[in-house]
């Protein structure tokens, strides 16, 4: 036995990978050949047992319950209910316990947000963007499109007040309408919290994290890297305080100095499990394979489990096994090469174990570091990081009255060696 964490995340998935979506681009609906003729549902002994090795097991002032899937919400809200009841029946002095789920939204109604309401739930809302964007992937079984009752689902969660946020994944068809999918979240569903994640799908007949080569359903690098930067550069003039990407908090995190809230940019990991619908556990929620599967917490504990030497081993190898070009990285603080899943292509020297998103990552950092440094600063000094917005406005009124002259096709006046259209240009050319 290890050392126990005073810590840790499950994901729980009451249903498997059983979804009433059929998301061209989901990685998880193959898990469903894991366990042939189960019934994906997890049984209420289960249940009580997993509510209370959660909470017993964790020494911290909050325990976090999180319901993900498949559609978790597939259970139905008498299993939600119980479990809530088994949380109060388990619950210790001085301890609050949150729940949170991931959903495509598809089932939510009124009665689904009064009880997310009641129980404090938050909730993550998965959406792609407008609904060109969203329907070219995320499609119900048969073959059509979600998008409208994805938004009926976010406009019934705000009528009722529910905590939610959109989680959208970025692949290779609406990678390159960064603005237009922001824009549409900002100021046409009013969402004030956002998350963005690159899909890398493996080209392979497994469903394994196996093998280097993607599907032409993945977001490049490059794309990926401009995804980001681009949004960055509006939000940081205008959203600072207003809009919440949670890939700009773990950014600003890392360089005030703290860890992130995103494991992916932990420089170890292991403390973010998954639990299938039969009480298994795995090592991480993208590592729902045979080879990480740590044993079954009806079988052994969960701390057991998380505490034993594979689990460990598995989560020292993400620094154990990073690649010379990675620990030389002027922006490894704040990366430290990013989730084990897509540590999968060689570097420049061909050391094995490079991100294949590497070249979007530097590139987004490299490009924030100067507003970084600035809010971080702001934060040293209990002020407020969106003084940057004003920072920025007067930045950029001074540059236009600089540049008037600048044609777009011109090289920038700012030595940089871009065309102006693509440098200090592209700030003021809408």
């Amino acid at each position: 036995m290890t050392a126990v964490p005073q810590y840790f995340h499950v994901l729980a998935k009451p249903t498997g990978a059983i979804c009433n979506l059929d998301c061209k681009y989901c990685f998880f609906l193959s898990k469903e050949m894991l366990y042939p003729g189960s019934r994906f549902r997890m049984a209420d002994d289960l249940l009580e047992e997993y509510i209370k090795q959660m909470i017993e097991s964790q020494h911290v002032p909050e325990v976090t319950i999180s319901w993900q899937g498949g559609e978790p919400t597939l259970m139905g809200l008498d299993f939600f209910r119980r479990s809530i009841e088994l949380e109060k029946k388990y619950q210790k002095p001085g301890t609050t316990i949150s729940n949170t789920m991931q959903t495509n939204g598809i089932l939510i109604n009124d009665e689904w947000c009064e009880f997310f309401k009641q129980n404090n739930f938050l909730i993550g809302l998965s959406i792609d963007g407008t609904k060109e964007l969203h329907d070219f992937y995320r499609v119900d079984k048969g073959g059509h499109g979600t998008f409208d009752k994805v938004v009926n689902a976010a406009r019934l969660m705000q009528k009722h007040e529910v905590d939610f946020n959109l989680l959208t994944t970025v692949h290779a068809h609406n990678a390159d309408h960064p603005l237009e999918i922001y824009r549409f979240f900002r100021d046409e569903l009013k969402s004030r919290h956002i998350q963005f994640i690159p899909i890398v799908e493996r080209d392979n007949a497994t469903g394994f994290q196996e093998g280097n080569k993607v599907t032409d359903r993945s977001v490049s690098a490059q794309q990926w890297g401009n995804f980001l930067i681009t949004i960055f550069d509006e939000w940081v003039r205008r959203d600072v305080g207003e809009v919440y990407v949670q890939m700009f908090d773990a950014a600003l995190a890392s360089w005030y100095g703290e860890n992130p809230a995103m494991c992916i940019f932990g420089e170890k990991c292991g403390k973010a499990l998954a639990m299938e619908h039969n009480g298994d556990l795995y090592s991480c929620d993208h590592f729902v394979e045979p080879k990480y599967l740590l044993g079954n917490i009806m079988e052994k504990s969960m701390l057991d489990l998380i505490s034993s030497e594979k689990q460990m081993n598995f989560g020292n190898d993400k620094l154990d096994t990073l690649p010379k070009y990675c620990l030389e990285c002027k922006v490894r603080f704040a990366c430290h090469g990013e989730c084990p899943k897509n540590r999968f292509i060689e570097t420049p020297d061909g050391e094995p174990g490079l991100n294949y998103l590497c070249e979007g990552y530097k590139a987004f950092f490299m490009h924030v570091d100067m507003p970084m440094k600035f809010m971080a600063q702001k934060l040293r000094m209990n002020q407020a990081p969106s003084d940057i917005v004003q920072f920025y406005r007067e930045e950029d009124k001074r540059i236009r009255e600089l540049f008037a002259g600048a044609e777009r096709n011109d090289l920038c006046p700012c030595g940089s060696g871009k065309k102006f259209k693509h440098c200090h240009g592209k700030s003021f050319a809408e």
